[in-house]
C-alpha cells in the first residue's frame, strides 16, 4: 500500500498558538508581516479638470487649434483661446537674432537700412585695442541674448565712415525703417559705469529699441517697464550678493 504524505498549509500570515509560544522562547524567526495590498487610487480623468484660464496657458498652439468644439459653449473661454492663440503667432513670427553681427561697409545698406520696418537695429562702430569699445561690447552681447528680436550689429568705424575719428569711439547708432533715429558719442553716453542694464535704459529713453521676442506689448513704455524691472532687479541681486560677502567675511 502506497505511502501517502499530506502536507497541511494554513493561510497566509496564520500562526498556530505553538509557534507563538516558539517565538517567544525565540526557537522561530519573527512572524512575516500579512500580505496587504495596496490602497486603490483611480488615475486622475483629464477631462474632468476645471477648464479656467491656467487650463488654457498650459496648451501648446497645436492644441489650442483642437479645442474649438470642447468650449465652444464657454464664451469667456472661446475669447482667451483666441487670445492666447493671437500671441503665439504674434511670438513666432517676430524675427530671432540673439548676438551682436559682424558686417562690413558693403553689407550696411542690406543688413541695417534695408532691415525690416518692424525690426530695429543698433549698430557699433569700434575698433579693436580700445578697451572703451570693448566694455560697450561686452554690454551689447549680454542685451543682444536677453533681446534677441532686436538687431545688433557691429561694424569697423572706418569701413562704415572713412576717416572716422578714434576720440569718438566707441559710437552707437540706432536705425529703425532706414533711418537714424538716435546716436550715442563715446561711453560717456552711458553714464559712469557702463552696464547692459544702463546701456538698456538708455536705447530705451526714447524709442522702443529692445525687442525680448516674447512680449505682444511693443509699446514705448511697455519696453521701458521691462528694461527698468530688469535694471531693478540687477541692483538688487548685486545688492544681495555684496550682504553675502560681507557676511562671509
Amino acid at each position: 500500500m502506497a505511502d501517502y504524505h499530506f502536507v497541511y498549509k494554513d493561510v497566509e500570515g496564520a500562526s498556530t498558538q505553538w509557534d507563538d509560544i516558539q517565538r517567544k522562547l525565540g526557537n522561530l524567526p519573527p512572524k512575516p508581516p500579512a500580505f496587504k495590498p495596496p490602497a486603490f487610487a483611480p488615475s486622475e480623468d483629464v477631462g474632468s479638470k476645471p477648464k479656467d484660464k491656467s487650463w488654457i496657458d498650459s496648451k501648446t498652439e497645436e492644441e489650442l487649434e483642437e479645442l474649438d468644439d470642447d468650449i465652444n459653449d464657454d464664451r469667456f473661454l472661446e475669447e482667451y483661446r483666441k487670445k492666447r492663440l493671437a500671441e503665439m503667432r504674434q511670438v513666432a513670427q517676430v524675427v530671432r537674432f540673439g548676438y551682436v553681427i559682424p558686417i562690413s561697409g558693403s553689407d550696411f545698406v542690406r543688413e541695417v537700412s534695408q532691415a525690416s520696418s518692424e525690426v530695429w537695429v543698433v549698430v557699433i562702430l569700434y575698433k579693436d585695442g580700445f578697451p572703451e569699445c570693448q566694455l560697450l561690447m561686452k554690454c551689447l552681447e549680454e542685451l543682444a541674448r536677453r533681446y534677441p528680436g532686436t538687431k545688433f550689429v557691429k561694424i569697423i568705424s572706418t569701413d562704415c565712415i572713412p576717416n572716422y575719428p578714434d576720440y569718438n569711439l566707441p559710437t552707437l547708432l540706432v536705425y529703425n525703417n532706414g533711418a537714424v533715429k538716435a546716436n550715442y558719442v563715446g561711453l560717456r553716453s552711458f553714464g559712469r559705469q557702463c552696464t547692459p542694464e544702463g546701456v538698456a535704459l538708455v536705447l530705451c529713453q526714447s524709442d522702443p529699441v529692445l525687442n525680448d521676442g516674447h512680449s505682444s506689448d511693443s509699446s514705448k513704455s511697455s519696453v521701458l517697464a521691462g528694461v527698468r524691472n530688469s535694471f531693478i532687479e540687477k541692483v538688487v541681486a548685486d545688492h544681495e550678493n555684496d550682504d553675502d560677502g560681507s557676511s562671509s567675511d
